[in-house]
């Protein structure tokens, strides 16, 4: 008889360049986990409320929001890339793919780009990875690279520095075609009717007049997507080493705030969008945590045509998260997300008028 103690997740010294892992579980979308976060996030757009809207659009049925696809996607990285993290650095070139329905089940590999060791601190490092998730046919719904700041276990190992290049990852937005029999404008009542391509500015910033309190129910939403990072859900463990842990309180998922400032943003933004093209790169400026009620901003960097596609405009955007924080008897605005996205948005022009 032995007591083994069992050790999940990577370390820094583990990863090697080149290396891939084809992540184990995967994540049916099942009607509950699309209703519990498209609800939390308060997610606007009718195309993941109202069915009979989003059959009218050419879709299979209830779409499941982006922030939602990149939550089960990069959720499933985590036992391997990031549960022996300190923090998630940035993303880059999030690109969507196929739309996600409910009842699609949802699986991930990731491929190791880089490993760095930090000049400052020996006990870190940063971890540059490629993740794709794939449908149950194979077919992408979402493929993005992130640098993940790493604890080493050993101190003392050696690391296996170097790079590899990202794979070439065929995947582009895919809608339903546009069809003017399929009389749109009559169902224009269901959506913001300021919120077409053409009432966006470039320079325009849109501050977003709702805001979201985290509650500790952070820990089981974490919990619900498969997400294994102790610094979400093992407060015995922040204890611990509360300087180590940032202050010794449980960070809230960062998927979290991120999906509460795109469903924020989605009335004034989002509300007509058929879906999110791309984020260029996002990060989390400061962490969340229990009790702090998150905001949102949206700046317009520009709009362009959508090639090939008359009835939609791209919007460029930068979208910000922020809260509020008090110093004695001072309020700071602290940033806690930048992100840059675009978006597929819907001409008013063909949809309703």
């Amino acid at each position: 008889m032995a007591t083994i103690r069992k050790q999940r997740g990577h370390f820094l010294e583990d990863f090697v360049p080149g290396a891939v892992y084809r992540h184990k579980g995967g994540k049916t979308v099942t009607e509950g986990l699309f209703a519990l976060f498209t609800d939390f996030s308060m997610t606007t757009n009718p195309l993941s409320k109202n069915a009979r809207y989003a059959r009218a659009y050419g879709f299979d049925g209830l779409v499941v929001p982006p922030g939602l696809v990149m939550l089960i996607v990069f959720s499933q990285s985590v036992e391997d890339v990031s549960e022996n993290a300190r923090a998630n650095l940035e993303y880059i070139d999030m690109r969507f793919g196929a739309p996600v329905y409910i009842g699609d089940t949802l699986e991930a590999e990731t491929k190791v780009l880089s490993v760095v060791g930090s000049r400052n601190n020996p006990q870190l490092g940063v971890v540059h990875v490629q993740t794709t998730g794939r449908n149950q046919r194979g077919e992408v719904v979402l493929t993005f690279q992130r640098k993940v700041q790493v604890w080493k276990r050993d101190v003392n190992a050696p690391l296996h520095q170097g790079q590899a290049p990202p794979d070439e990852i065929p995947v582009e937005l895919r809608l339903p075609a546009y069809d003017s029999a399929r009389r749109y404008q009559e169902l224009a009542y269901l959506s913001n009717p300021d919120s077409y391509f053409e009432d966006f500015t470039v320079g325009d910033i849109i501050e977003h007049s709702r805001g979201r309190v985290v509650l500790t129910d952070h820990v089981m939403l974490t919990g619900i997507l498969d997400n294994t990072s102790q610094v979400h859900c093992n407060q015995w463990m922040v204890s611990q080493d509360p300087e180590r842990f940032v202050g010794g309180q449980l960070i809230v998922f960062g998927g979290i705030p991120f999906n509460l400032c795109l469903g924020i943003a989605s009335a004034d933004v989002g509300d007509n969008s058929l879906g999110d093209i791309r984020y260029v790169t996002g990060r989390h400026t400061a962490p969340t945590f229990a009790g702090d009620t998150v905001f949102a901003s949206t700046e317009i960097r520009g709009l362009r045509d959508f090639p090939g596609r008359p009835d939609l405009g791209i919007l460029e955007a930068t979208l910000r998260g922020h809260k509020f924080v008090k110093k004695g008897s001072e309020v700071e605005k602290v940033e806690i997300f930048y992100l840059e996205r675009e978006l597929a948005l819907k001409r008013r022009s063909h949809y309703a008028t």
